[in-house]
């Protein structure tokens, strides 16, 4: 017979699962259904760029203020009121028939998910606070967050063949239901006594900040990066960037507590959390295009075909979680990393070679998988683990920023360079004479997978020798980008690190700060 804290645990566990899967899916589910909404709806690939942006730049705008206002007022309150919030934003985005009222709902639907995904992670922290209980948990909530970004091309595109594009995002006002039902009876209020008041100026600034710079990368092609409205968004992202600094050495009690950072296994953990996401779940997105478009695999083939890539993230968290206990996170982390990078090179050579396949692209993908599942729940658990426990919801704002500010930068950068890679091999294969604005309309519609070599008088090797340049231009930078990281994050670690560590404790006690 479970006792009453147990049951609730477990509950609360379920909820914090559940809606985890539901965050997800919302990110990696879209990009199978985005060539529908191209056709349904008549987007351009900029507007499809800002489908996932949208989610990505909102979830950002909001993890720091959940946190202080969970801190504040209860998680378990604001975790109902996200998930209520949450299901209303997808019913939006079910129902509309416009591309822009569709980019506003994704929009709401970020802030919500944001912040119901910085009340799990704090819920989570909260009822789990120590031991091989917190493992065990962080371990399952690993998984299923796994699922949900992992199995999400497989279903979006399952939603597209057998229903329509609506349910991709009507799917989570049922499950959001049960969520709430789950949340409601497993989950214990909990609050920091020492939160007092909201900072406004931390949270307008870093917005800013993240908004300016993805719109810069995702618009400068168009509004020219050279130009005098590039400099000025350059100008206001400089200028929030550093009021949001000033804003936060100025505040009693600020959102981003940069004291935190003189913790080793903190800020090494923060290294990873940006890593993740400038290598493995930004090129999710676009995988899938060069799975259809470049391997020619319809949605369903397509999805399939990325198990290789999003299996091992399932598979090897709760080993990574037994590494973290018996070894350290300053160890695993990096290790973690350097797999992920390891596997861009691999996909790099599967992608580049005479015949290339899912099978070429196998040994890659299954590498970054497993570089993924070491890194992504030790991530998590040490952050929040590094910090007393009345300021988990700080400390997951912090880990939870630092990866959806990396994600929304680099979808939006890991676009350009793809266009670019795609540019600059068109250039070679069309005629002398062609202008600029159809060279980049080209490489716009081949990065997105639907030109036709038919309009453009190209034969279709040009255009694939195009696509897999663009892809091994990302799939460097992915890898180079990660390889450094971890390399940072082993540093930060420091050294001498300790072969056994109680995961989680070891920073609160004293072990592993500056």
């Amino acid at each position: 017979m479970l006792s009453e804290s147990t049951r609730q645990s477990t509950l609360a566990l379920a909820a914090a699962c559940l809606t985890s899967l539901m965050f997800g899916l919302e990110i990696s589910s879209i990009p199978a259904v985005l060539p529908t909404l191209e056709r349904v709806l008549h987007a351009d690939f900029k507007q499809l760029q800002w489908v996932m942006n949208a989610y990505t730049i909102a979830v950002t705008t909001v993890l720091m203020a959940t946190g202080t206002l969970a801190d504040r007022y209860g998680r378990k309150r604001i975790y109902l009121i996200s998930i209520v919030a949450f299901a209303a934003a997808s019913l939006l985005c079910g129902l509309t028939e416009n591309i822009m009222v569709l980019i506003v709902a994704r929009f709401l639907q970020g802030i919500s998910g944001g912040a119901m995904l910085i009340c799990q992670v704090a819920v989570l922290s909260h009822q789990f606070p120590e031991g091989r209980q917190r493992a065990v948990a962080f371990g399952w909530w690993g998984i299923i967050f796994g699922i949900g970004l992992g199995f999400g091309p497989i279903i979006g595109g399952a939603i597209v063949a057998l229903s329509s594009w609506e349910w991709a995002f009507l799917i989570h006002v049922p499950l959001a239901v049960i969520a709430l039902i789950l949340a409601g009876s497993g989950v214990r209020e909990s609050r920091d006594p020492g939160a007092s008041s909201l900072d406004l100026a931390g949270i307008i600034t870093l917005s800013l900040a993240v908004f300016c710079l993805a719109f810069f990368i995702t618009q400068g092609p168009d509004i020219g990066f050279d130009s005098w409205t590039a400099f000025a968004i350059v100008g206001v992202f400089a200028a929030s960037l550093i009021g949001f600094i000033v804003a936060e050495h100025l505040s009693p009690r600020p959102m981003f507590d940069f004291t935190v950072f003189r913790i080793r296994n903190f800020a090494g953990a923060l290294v990873g959390s940006m890593a993740m996401n400038f290598s493995f779940w930004p090129f999710m997105i676009y995988l899938p295009i060069y799975f259809q478009a470049g391997l020619g695999y319809g949605s369903v083939g397509a999805g399939l075909s990325l198990l290789a890539y999003t299996l091992p993230t399932l598979v090897v968290p709760p080993v990574a979680e037994r590494l973290v206990l018996r070894f350290h996170p300053g160890l695993v982390i990096p290790l973690g990393l350097f797999t992920i990078g390891t596997g861009f090179f691999a996909m790099k050579i599967g992608s580049s070679v005479a015949h290339a396949s899912w099978l070429t692209m196998l040994p890659g993908c299954v590498l970054a998988g497993i570089g993924l599942g070491l890194t992504n729940t030790p991530v998590t658990n040490t952050t929040t683990g590094s910090v007393p426990q009345e300021r988990a919801g700080m400390a997951s704002g912090i880990d939870m920023s630092a990866r959806m500010i990396a994600l929304a930068i680099n979808i939006a950068l890991m676009g350009l360079i793809l266009v670019e890679g795609v540019r600059a091999s068109l250039k070679f294969a069309l005629p002398s004479g062609t202008s600029v604005e159809l060279l980049r309309s080209l490489a716009e519609s081949v990065a997105a997978g639907t030109a036709l070599a038919s309009e453009y008088n190209l034969g279709g090797a040009a255009i694939q020798d195009a696509l897999t340049q663009g892809f091994g231009w990302v799939l460097l930078y992915g890898g180079m980008s990660v390889w450094i990281l971890a390399g940072i994050s082993f540093v930060v670690f420091g050294h001498g690190l300790p072969r056994r560590a109680r995961h989680g404790q070891s920073c609160v006690e004293g072990d592993g700060r500056a």
